[in-house]
C-alpha cells in the first residue's frame, strides 16, 4: 500500500475536547456519541479488497505547502500538535473540483514500541508512527469550526512513518516541522503530565500509544491508484 492516504470520517476529536484518552479498553462511542456513526476511522486497509481506480491519477493531488516560520508546537498531554500560521493548501486529486483545502494543523500518533503506533493498519500491520495533516475547505466555509462535521468540510491526509532515513516524499512536510526533533525516540521522551504532578499508581507519565482502535469498514470501498 502507499505511504499516505486521504480520509473522511464522521467525527474527529476537536481540540476543545478535554476528557478523552487512548487507554486500553476505552470505548470511544461511550465518550463521544458523535463517534457512533458507521463511517469512522481509523480502519484496516486490506490490499486484496482495495478497488483499483485509474481515474485517481488523472488529476494528481497538488499540495502547495510552504515552510512555516510561525508555528506553535503543543504537547497537550495526549498528542503533539503543530498549529500553522503560514497558509499551505492542497487541491486536485479526488477532492471536489476547484475546491481548496488549507492546512490547519499536524497531529502525531505513535507507539511506545516500533511494532505499533499508527492508527490505520495495512493488512493488519501497524507502523511506528502516523501523522495527520488536517485541512479545511476554504472554498465552502469561512473557518475550520464551521467546516467541522460538514460535507466536504475536512480533509485529513494520513502519512505512515517508518524508522530509518528521511523519506524524500516527506521532505516538504519535515521542512515545516523545524520546531520539533523528528525521531521516534524523541517523541517517546514526551510526558503526558505537567512537571511536578503526582502520577496515578502504575503510570510512568510517558506519552505514547496515543492511537485509536481500528473501526469496521461498513459499506465503504477503499480505492487504490495502483495495482
Amino acid at each position: 500500500m502507499a505511504d499516505n492516504m486521504i480520509e473522511e470520517s464522521d467525527y474527529y476529536p476537536d481540540k476543545e475536547d478535554m476528557e478523552w484518552g487512548y487507554e486500553e479498553g476505552v470505548e470511544w462511542g461511550l465518550l463521544f456519541p458523535e463517534a457512533n456513526g458507521e463511517y469512522q476511522s481509523p480502519i484496516n486497509l486490506n490490499s486484496r479488497e482495495a478497488r483499483y481506480d485509474p481515474t485517481l491519477l488523472q488529476v494528481r493531488l497538488s499540495p502547495n505547502y510552504v515552510v512555516c516560520r510561525d508555528c506553535e508546537v503543543i504537547n497537550d498531554g495526549h498528542t503533539v500538535r503543530i498549529l500553522l500560521r503560514s497558509k499551505s493548501v492542497v487541491t486536485g486529486g479526488p477532492l471536489p473540483r476547484d475546491h481548496e483545502y488549507e492546512l490547519h494543523e499536524v497531529r502525531f500518533h505513535w507507539g511506545r514500541e516500533n511494532q505499533r503506533g499508527s492508527e490505520h493498519t495495512v493488512n493488519f500491520k501497524a507502523f511506528p508512527m502516523e501523522l495527520h495533516l488536517i485541512h479545511w475547505n476554504t472554498t465552502l466555509y469561512s473557518s475550520i469550526d464551521e467546516a467541522l462535521g460538514k460535507r466536504n468540510g475536512i480533509l485529513i491526509i494520513a502519512l505512515f512513518v517508518q524508522i530509518g532515513k528521511e523519506h524524500l516524499g516527506l521532505k516538504a512536510i519535515t521542512e515545516i516541522l523545524q520546531d520539533i526533533q523528528y525521531k521516534i525516540e524523541e517523541f517517546r521522551r514526551l510526558r503526558s503530565h505537567v512537571k511536578g504532578a503526582e502520577l496515578p499508581e502504575g503510570s510512568d507519565g510517558l506519552l505514547g500509544d496515543n492511537f485509536r482502535p481500528t473501526q469496521p469498514l461498513s459499506d465503504r470501498v477503499i480505492r487504490a491508484a495502483f495495482q
